[in-house]
């Protein structure tokens, strides 16, 4: 569908220095060339996991080398906190209430606009190596030149951790696992070797697009020999304590389903100490893609991304893995790290961006325009040494209502099973909720639960709820209306259609009246 005009993006705020930033960036590309682009995307990677934000204990040297050659962006967060309905908003630039891509089911269809499509009529080859989790089986063909999935050796196709769904839940759901093995037999290592062959031919007349959804970080928690046990779980920072006052419902909830009441401190350190091995050998990953880059050359003609569709409470609240209805910054706020050709060095932005900019931001680097109407920003500004736009905040939608039970999850099976039971059982604890983040405050809506108001500034693990207190009553009066002044302006994009509202004509074809007896006579010559 084809969008509105420009200056209808006005309706969400800066529309217009957006648009000219952008045709200023594209303008800029080295010698009018078209960049190769690649997304390197690990599965549920929390911003803070990574050395260069901040972390004070994990080895994440390929990051780090990335963000000194390029833009890091400090306050990236996702549109929503699951996988699939992550992955749909970063490919149209569009919030899950303009879409309806709630839940894991429901993935982009063949007359939906994306991304790779985008990219694919406009002249690129475009592939995409890994777990799916964001297009309609129908809809491959016509966005994608090449495609795999290649699992681990020995395991079933799609089975990215073998054990998961076969593990038993006759004890507390930690999810943790012994070693994976050997860091070349695993389904990511399959995926990137899939990549270096892209980035290794020689005899291209188009540029290219690789996506590369990987799956680790992703629980279970394991990680292959080397990395399972990098990381000493007394080491580790204090993780953020179960129990706190002022959360939602759904934080008992788990820790009850999963029995993770059972476990102690030492166990949830555990759980991030492993999780911080799978950081680390995605590090690694990272690291043989861009030798690989900078062996061929290509890192001359070629932007490299890399982010998250969202993060892991990984032990954090006592808690592990996500959830459908979550919106703490540990499972929002993801890592944004970009190098483009012409870029600059060593810059850190930190204006809030949002994941979905990925998709303007590479249009901007091949030339094209999008095809529809979206509110995504291109990131093109910050990758040329500017900072984003200080008043911009970041909204995040999760969950879904008992109305719609298309939204929920079929049934898991292992390690996976809880949680789909669960909010099968307690559909409230996954009732729909949204935030807006700004420069200093956190404001959650959850209309069937426990609404929230965190000062960052202040409160940076936001442990103090300030939600109804008289103290931040006009904060959250303001973050209130501009919250539901987002969703006015943003919700239901139509469809590029212009029926007429007459009755259509209709004329009665001159043709003989059929019977039974008459079409046999045909068929039985």
């Amino acid at each position: 569908m084809t969008g509105f005009p420009m200056h209808r993006r006005a309706l969400i705020g800066a529309a217009g220095s957006t648009f000219l930033a952008s045709l200023a960036a594209r303008a800029r590309v080295p010698g009018g060339s078209r960049p190769n682009l690649i997304l390197f995307f690990p599965d549920e990677m929390r911003a803070d996991s990574l050395a260069c934000y901040g972390n004070p204990v994990t080895r994440t040297p390929a990051f780090d080398l990335l963000a000194k050659q390029g833009t890091r962006f400090a306050n990236c967060h996702v549109q929503t906190p699951i996988c699939a309905a992550s992955r749909c908003s970063m490919l149209t630039g569009l919030p899950t209430s303009a879409t309806g891509h709630r839940g894991f089911g429901y993935l982009l269809q063949p007359d939906e606009p994306n991304l790779f499509r985008t990219l694919r009529e406009g002249g690129y080859d475009t592939y995409f190596f890994g777990k799916n989790d964001v297009l309609a089986p129908e809809t491959f063909a016509r966005s994608l030149t090449d495609w795999a999935d290649p699992p681990a050796p020995g395991a079933a196709p799609g089975d990215h951790a073998p054990g998961a769904r076969r593990g038993k839940l006759d004890g507390p759901t930690t999810m943790l696992l012994p070693a994976t093995g050997d860091r070349r037999a695993t389904s990511d290592y399959g995926i990137l070797r899939r990549a270096i062959q892209v980035i290794e031919r020689r005899e291209q007349d188009r540029p290219f697009c690789l996506f590369l959804p990987v799956f680790q970080p992703h629980p279970p928690y394991h990680a292959p020999d080397g990395f399972q046990d990098m990381y000493k779980p007394g080491d580790l920072p204090p993780l953020i304590p179960p129990g706190t006052k002022g959360r939602p419902a759904y934080h008992a909830a788990i820790r009850d389903k999963y029995r993770l009441n059972e476990v102690d401190d030492a166990v949830l350190r555990q759980v991030r100490a492993t999780y911080y091995g799978q950081v680390s050998y995605t590090d690694w990953l990272l690291g043989e893609l861009m030798e690989a880059l900078e062996r061929t050359g290509r890192d001359k003609d070629t932007a490299l991304l890399v982010s998250s569709d969202h993060g892991d409470y990984a032990g954090d609240y006592g808690l592990v893995e996500k959830w459908h209805g979550g919106l703490e910054t540990c499972l929002t706020h993801v890592p944004m790290i970009g190098r483009v050709p012409g870029g600059v060095a060593g810059n850190v932005a930190t204006g809030m961006t949002e994941l979905y900019d990925v998709l303007p931001t590479f249009l901007d680097l091949a030339g094209l325009s999008s095809t529809h109407t979206n509110f995504a920003r291109s990131m093109m500004p910050q990758l040329r040494g500017g900072q984003g736009d200080p008043n911009r905040a970041a909204f995040t939608e999760a969950g879904m209502n008992i109305y719609e039970p298309q939204a929920f999850d079929s049934p898991s099976g292992g390690l996976y099973a809880r949680k789909s039971e669960l909010a099968a059982e307690q559909p409230a604890l996954v009732g729909r909720a949204a935030s807006v983040r700004t420069q200093r405050y956190t404001f959650v809506q959850r209309p069937q639960g426990l609404s929230e108001l965190y000062d960052r500034q202040a409160d940076p693990q936001e442990l103090n709820n300030l939600i109804g207190q008289r103290s931040h009553a006009r904060v959250q009066d303001a973050l209130e209306r501009r919250l539901l002044d987002w969703y006015i302006n943003t919700t239901g994009v139509p469809a590029d259609l212009r029926n007429s509202r007459d009755v259509p004509n209709f004329t009665a074809p001159l043709a003989p009246r059929g019977d039974a007896a008459a079409a046999n006579a045909i068929l039985d010559k």
